[in-house]
Formats: C-alpha cells, sequence, structure tokens
C-alpha cells in the first residue's frame, strides 16, 4: 500500500533527508570536478587525430551516447577487461574509474599503456589507478567527485578540446541539475512537483520506461534500476519495439474494483514513462507514436518526465536526477529503505 501523504509530511520526509541531499548536491559535484581537473584542461592541446577511440569500463557507453554522432573517428565502447586485440598506438583509450580501484579499469590502462595507446583517464590522484596510468602519453584528470556523471564532464571536455567531440562545459550541466533540485526537491508540493508526480503515477504499477534518444535510453536503464530498487517490484526500460507488447498486453483495468480491499488480488499493470529530452528524429518520433497508441490501446496511464533544455549531457543529468528523486519518494510511499 502507498501512503500519498508521506511525500508532503516533513516528519516522514526525514526519513529520506540524507537521500534528497545527495541527490540535491549533483550539480555541486560537476562544479568540484571541473575546478579539480581545470589545470590540465588548461594545459591540453589539439593533436593528431587518433585512428579510433576506445573507451573502457562502466561508463564507457555514456561517452558513446554523447560522442557517436558527432566523432570524426571511430569510437568503441568496451566494458570488458583489457582492450579489443585491434588497439595500438594509433588509437585513444578513455577510462574513468571513480573509485580509482576498480580492476577492469586498471586492466584497461595497463594493456594500453603496454600497447603504446593514448590515454585519458580520470580517477582519483592517490589511488592505484592513477599509479597504473602514469606515464608520457597519458592525460590524467584528477577526480574532484566521486559522481559518474560529474567525473564524465571533464573528460567530455578534454575530448571536445582534442577535436574529438561536441562542446561540454560544466556551469550548464551543473544548472540543469540544480535546476531539479529546485522543482523536485521536498519542500515542493506533490501536485507541482515532478518527481512526486512520478512516484504518485507508479505507486501501484509497473513502470515501463522509454527515452528517445541515445542518452535519453541510457537514462531510461539507469531510471528503471533505481526504480526496481526503490520498490522492490519490476521496472522495465527498452526499445519500443520491446515495450509495445507489454502495454498491449496489459490486463483490463476493473473500474469498479475497491482500490483498498481489492489491491493485493488485482493483476499488476504497466504504466508508461516517457524520459523527454526533445529528441526529434523520425525513429524517435515513430517509437513515442508507437507507445502513445499502445498506452491508449492497453488505458495504460502514460507519465512524461522533461528535460529539453541545455547540452545533451544536461538534459540526460536532468532526466536521470528527476528519476532518482521519484525512487526517493515511492521507496518513502512504500515504506521501503531509499
Amino acid at each position: 500500500m502507498f501512503f500519498d501523504g508521506s511525500l508532503d509530511d516533513q516528519d516522514a520526509l526525514s526519513v529520506i533527508d540524507p537521500v534528497l541531499r545527495d541527490i540535491a548536491g549533483w550539480g555541486a559535484q560537476v562544479r568540484l570536478a571541473d575546478v579539480a581537473s581545470a589545470d590540465v584542461l588548461a594545459s591540453i592541446a589539439a593533436g593528431d587525430r587518433p585512428r579510433a577511440i576506445v573507451a573502457g569500463g562502466a561508463d564507457g557507453r555514456l561517452f558513446r551516447a554523447v560522442l557517436e554522432p558527432v566523432c570524426p573517428v571511430p569510437f568503441v565502447a568496451w566494458p570488458h577487461r583489457g582492450l579489443p586485440g585491434w588497439a595500438g598506438p594509433l588509437d585513444l583509450v578513455v577510462v574513468v574509474c571513480r573509485s580509482g580501484h576498480g580492476d577492469d579499469e586498471i586492466s584497461a590502462v595497463a594493456e594500453a599503456r603496454r600497447r603504446g595507446c593514448q590515454l585519458l583517464v580520470a580517477a582519483p590522484s592517490d589511488s592505484p589507478m592513477a599509479a597504473a596510468a602514469a606515464g608520457r602519453g597519458t592525460t590524467f584528470l584528477p577526480a574532484g567527485s566521486a559522481d559518474p556523471t560529474a567525473l564524465a564532464v571533464p573528460v567530455l571536455h578534454a575530448l571536445h578540446i582534442m577535436g574529438l567531440g561536441p562542446r561540454v562545459e560544466a556551469e550548464p550541466v551543473a544548472a540543469a541539475l540544480d535546476d531539479v533540485a529546485e522543482r523536485c526537491g521536498p519542500s515542493v508540493p506533490a501536485d507541482v512537483n515532478p518527481a512526486k508526480e512520478l512516484a504518485l503515477a507508479i505507486a501501484d504499477d509497473v513502470p515501463i520506461v522509454w527515452g528517445g534518444s541515445v542518452l535519453a535510453a541510457r537514462a531510461a536503464r539507469r531510471v528503471a534500476e533505481a526504480l526496481r530498487s526503490a520498490s522492490g517490484r519490476p521496472a522495465v526500460a527498452g526499445e519500443a519495439d520491446q515495450l509495445v507488447p507489454i502495454l498491449e498486453g496489459a490486463p483490463e483495468p476493473d473500474l469498479f474494483a475497491d482500490p483498498f480491499e481489492d489491491a493485493a488480488a488485482a493483476p499488476s499493470r504497466p504504466a508508461l514513462v516517457i524520459l523527454e529530452d526533445g529528441a526529434d528524429t523520425p525513429a524517435a518520433l515513430a517509437g513515442r507514436a508507437r507507445l502513445d497508441e499502445a498506452a491508449k490501446n492497453g488505458s495504460v496511464r502514460v507519465q512524461e518526465v522533461r528535460a529539453t533544455d541545455g547540452p545533451d549531457i544536461g538534459r540526460f543529468a536532468a532526466l536521470l536526477a528527476t528519476g532518482r528523486y521519484a525512487a526517493a519518494y515511492l521507496a518513502l510511499g512504500l515504506g521501503r529503505p531509499a
């Protein structure tokens, strides 16, 4: 049973205060990471283009999502140990290791150095990763934050300076996160708070999360993961082709069911969550149209989360933060740990 009143009850909200404060600080984390890497970024100069870029570690797919549409050289995300067999001295290897102790990330860096690859590494400056990366041909960005998005921003900035990616500045990303914190904070009432609205909309349903762009789709997977953890129930993210059958197969709603007495016996129904970042590509528009039609035919509730202003990575971060706030409120209403 979901307790709606807890979302505007200050005493109840105090239970999840540490989690909410952490999310509210994401903008500050972006600024800290930018300050920590400022001297290194100022020293980078555009050089010869590498043959290809290999992004190792868990965050490689995020960099691919940002860079792939505009990168002038082939880009490969490699979330495995080591490096692809073809990587060599003509290639740039990008590795981000938030803890500085990741075995797979250190393995990728060690392999890159052995093969003579160029390296762009972000990690704590007093970590095993820093020691593994040290050497000629390495651009090392000292981590000013353990937040993955905050740490990605200076790396993307460095790649832009190298002529390999779009312009990415820290302040617009931080401002987008500050805006989410202002609109989704605990003192903002549920009827005007996007995160509380989302938590209420999916309180009794199975969230089906979709984003039309590559970055929004990545945010959808992260948001679905947070909602699963918060609710202890399924939450699904995927492509439109994967999600349409779920919406079309939704059980018929019982309009006469008692929401209190019959809740336990009622079959789970999906609720469609659209992460809208302004993508207007033909594929995104077609996917959205298919999902809207399937939701309408299946009498499935649709809840939209919008972040359409600012840079690509800023919109991604705003969607992710809104979803993370919603997960915290969902956990609170269900009486679960946030």
